[in-house]
């Protein structure tokens, strides 16, 4: 290959690399209490917790039945608080961001 060429491929190369290093960069771990519904049975927030932990980026969910409340801690590179509400209404559970922690 000619050098001039064998020298953009490697620009190029090093320009995809710092972008996907930087997106990584941004991402920070993010924690979020949400309002949860329907929750009426002992084993409804073993159900909750299973499919929030279930969504890729989550890191560690705490699910309260007397508060109704779920504590996410995720990677908001990987996740958001949609995916997770979409989670919990997609098994009979809807939820709402309550508030960031």
């Amino acid at each position: 290959m000619k050098p001039i060429l064998v020298n953009r491929i490697l620009a190029i190369t090093a320009l995809a690399m710092a972008i996907l290093a930087a997106n990584d960069a941004y991402a920070a771990e993010r924690t979020v209490t949400l309002k949860l519904d329907n929750l009426f049975c002992a084993s409804c927030p073993y159900i909750v917790k299973k499919v929030l932990a279930g969504v890729p980026g989550v890191r560690d969910v705490t699910v309260s039945f007397k508060n109704k409340t779920a504590l996410v801690t995720f990677d908001d590179g990987k996740a958001n608080v949609a995916a997770l509400t979409a989670a919990t209404a997609n098994v009979g559970f809807p939820s709402t961001l309550l508030a960031t922690n």
